[in-house]
């Protein structure tokens, strides 16, 4: 079982260029093979020196000791999962109760179900949509914000990764983002392939007022020409949410901005692996996952408890 964090940051003290050249050869896995994991990660070394010790002491959660390594780190990396938005009330549509009517968001979130039924699948992602606008960043994601907007101002570099589709991170001012799913708020024409940011609400008329989560709702079967159509001159076609489903590989083009031109891992396996290397690795999480025990800290609570405190000025900055 792959860990599914809230946050993890990864602190490198070296330019992470060190990682730069690496190839993108397993970009085939899918979204499917792995569940909700996102991608991203490193190709390990064929050298046996460079052979990974994941055999680690326990993880620390003395804050006083991350805050000094996390003041000397040059550049930051923050892997942020579906805990930090739950934070702020987003449906996470996982575990017990995590049903759309009477279908689990895997069951919708596939070419296969857009394919047989768009209209459904508009319907889930209209109220996914909708349920955002009454939604606002919390204290994690605006710790977040502010530490890379006064890190850039030292010269130091933080990169926000995110497996979340709700530009929470965005809203909360993150600057350097990489929404690695896709966004609730962008679509693709499945003709012209056109991508375009959406905040429209409703997001076509013949939506408004539908996609109502409760199990007795039934479908309204909206035909396709009244779907969410192509803008683009003479195109008119079906538009598809922006977001990677089960099933489908990353766009290569996020990939390409990931700074370590990675080998495609879950976004899960790559703080083990960095870890691995010796890259000091923090995990914030409601809970220990199977890979705490790899990590130089965790701690345990709310992101939106924890994180802020971890990512305040420490007393080292000097402030331009």
């Amino acid at each position: 079982m792959l860990p599914q964090w809230a946050a993890c940051v990864s602190l490198f003290s070296c330019q992470v260029k060190y990682f730069r050249g690496m190839l993108m050869s397993l970009i085939q896995f899918t979204a499917r093979r792995l569940a909700s994991q996102a991608y991203c990660g490193l190709k390990a070394s064929s050298s046996k020196k460079h052979k990974f010790c994941m055999e680690m002491a326990r993880p620390s959660s003395n804050m006083a000791d991350f805050r000094e390594v996390f003041a000397k780190a040059k550049h930051i990396i923050i892997i942020t999962g579906a805990g930090v938005s739950a934070e702020s009330g987003v449906p996470t549509f996982r575990g017990a109760g995590g049903f759309w009517r009477k279908w689990q968001a895997q069951e919708l979130a596939t070419p296969e179900a857009f394919a047989r039924n768009p209209s459904r699948v508009w319907e889930f992602y209209h109220y996914r949509r909708e349920v955002m606008l009454s939604k606002h960043p919390n204290p994690a994601h605006i710790a977040i914000a502010e530490c890379e907007k006064r890190l850039s101002k030292q010269g130091r570099s933080v990169v926000v990764i995110t497996q979340n589709i709700d530009e929470l991170h965005r809203k909360a001012g993150t600057k350097h983002l990489l929404e690695i799913h896709g966004s609730l708020f962008k679509t693709r024409c499945t003709n012209c392939g056109n991508v375009a940011a959406n905040h429209k609400s409703p997001i076509c008329p013949a939506l408004a007022g539908k996609g109502a989560p409760d199990p007795e709702t039934e479908d309204v079967a909206i035909p396709v020409e009244e779907l969410p159509q192509c803008e683009e001159d003479g195109c008119n076609g079906l538009l598809r949410p922006h977001v990677v489903w089960f099933g489908e590989t990353l766009d290569p083009d996020i990939l390409t901005e990931v700074g370590t031109s990675s080998v495609v891992y879950p976004a899960a396996m790559f703080a083990p692996q960095v870890s691995a290397r010796g890259v000091p690795v923090a995990e914030f999480n409601m809970e220990a996952t199977p890979a705490t025990d790899r990590f130089r800290f965790h701690f345990s609570g709310p992101c939106g408890t924890t994180l802020p405190p971890a990512l305040a000025r420490h007393e080292t900055e000097i402030i331009s």
